[in-house]
């Protein structure tokens, strides 16, 4: 128990440190603005100076690439705060010359569902001007990590001052286009709705951030370490005679414990798809369902439960182990898989609950080891008692005929 406390502590001081981790900046080597703010994915921010008398917005975006022939870009959607229909500035290098270049994109259905890849085309919308360039200035090289910084001036609708901003990168580009953004959680979250007169997120709050904190955590806690914890009790603990049935009680309680609190994360994972359409994760979804359908069939099946001397308890006890290992098999899979989803794969996070898992496994093990010398110990005495070497009152060792 203290060690799975260290773990929801663990777990919790690290989102805690990554939701203040970043920062913004309202200075560049060219230009100083007036506000600034820190975007919720990918370490990006933006800086602007808002002209409420002509309502004209100048503008920075701070982005980093992920591939040296990779893609940065940002944009406005003019209707909604969604991808599609975004008019955005799209950075990447020069398939000729390798040199940065900018170029306006229209992103329409038809790039969603990847049927072509997008062309550039001008914007029909008041874009006065527009730049980029790499940290470092012109003698800077496009490489993984390398940070960019796209300009643009903007006229916007008078009394308009909620812009829905929406931003991403890629891996590569194809000739002129750019190809796919990865899809994890993050990538699929970019956007936010900001009013660039008061510098407020006017709407998308991180409720679905915390959601999805909230999700990960109960969900490790409960199908990646109690329920494995709880089926580690009924292996080791049911051959201790002193105990008596208090291994039951344990067993069931840690189990009963594990399925509550997985039931409440796995219904936080339904609001979350709700709160996400278009949004689907396929095999994290099935994994999810799985393991909560056998864990739910575990729970019932105490209610039904035979009695020792019923003849159907040995069919009732093959289901209820195969069924019980089936669900530590798939939560602690789709722990792992959630890791991915969240795009954590080689975070701390993941760090902890690898090492709790790992210690957990490790006890297993010096268990099973234990029970093996135990078990080969009382076989070979017994079959000393049965050629009549070893008396049957005798204790360890005692009572073998010279």
């Amino acid at each position: 128990m203290p060690l799975l406390i260290a773990l929801v502590l663990f777990l919790l001081s690290f989102h805690v440190r990554t939701a203040f981790s970043a920062h913004c900046s309202i200075t560049t080597p060219t230009k100083t603005f007036e506000k600034c703010m820190t975007l919720p994915t990918q370490q990006a921010s933006i800086a602007w100076t808002f002209h409420a008398h002509n309502a004209t917005l100048d503008l920075v975006f701070f982005g980093t690439f992920i591939s040296p022939s990779g893609w940065v870009g940002w944009g406005i959607n003019p209707s909604s705060a969604e991808m599609t229909g975004t008019r955005a500035l799209i950075a990447f290098p020069d398939p000729n010359s390798g040199q940065l270049v900018l170029l306006p994109f229209i992103l329409d259905p038809t790039v969603k569902l990847q049927k072509s890849p997008p062309l550039s085309r001008p914007l029909d919308i008041h874009l006065l001007s527009s730049s980029a360039t790499l940290y470092g200035g012109k003698m800077a090289t496009i490489h993984n990590g390398a940070a960019i910084q796209v300009y643009a001036t903007l006229k916007l609708v008078p009394n308009k001052t909620k812009i829905h901003f929406v931003w991403n990168r890629g891996l590569y580009v194809q000739g002129y286009s750019p190809a796919i953004h990865p899809t994890t959680s993050n990538d699929l979250s970019s956007i936010a709705t900001i009013d660039v007169f008061s510098g407020f997120s006017a709407a998308r709050r991180d409720d679905t951030r915390t959601l999805k904190i909230a999700h990960g955590i109960l969900n490790a806690v409960s199908w990646g370490v109690l329920l494995p914890t709880g089926a580690a009790t009924a292996r080791y603990l049911r051959h201790i005679q002193a105990l008596g049935p208090t291994w039951f009680y344990v067993h069931a309680g840690i189990q009963l414990c594990a399925f509550i609190i997985g039931t409440v994360g796995f219904a936080i994972g339904i609001r979350l798809g709700e709160l996400s359409p278009g949004v689907v994760y396929g095999l994290h979804r099935k994994l999810g369902f799985a393991a909560f359908s056998f864990g739910a069939l575990q729970t019932l099946a105490l209610l039904f439960r035979p009695k020792t001397t019923n003849k159907f308890r040995k069919y009732w006890k093959s289901y209820h182990h195969f069924v019980g290992y089936a669900c530590v098999v798939l939560g602690v899979v789709n722990v792992f898989q959630g890791f991915e989803v969240m795009g954590e794969s080689r975070s701390y996070a993941k760090l902890g609950y690898c090492l709790c898992l790992s210690t957990l496994i490790g006890v297993c093990i010096a268990l099973e080891v234990n029970s093996w010398v135990v078990f080969c110990r009382k076989s070979k005495e017994e079959k000393l008692r049965r050629e009549g070497l070893i008396s049957c009152g005798s204790g360890k060792g005692s009572g073998i005929h010279g």
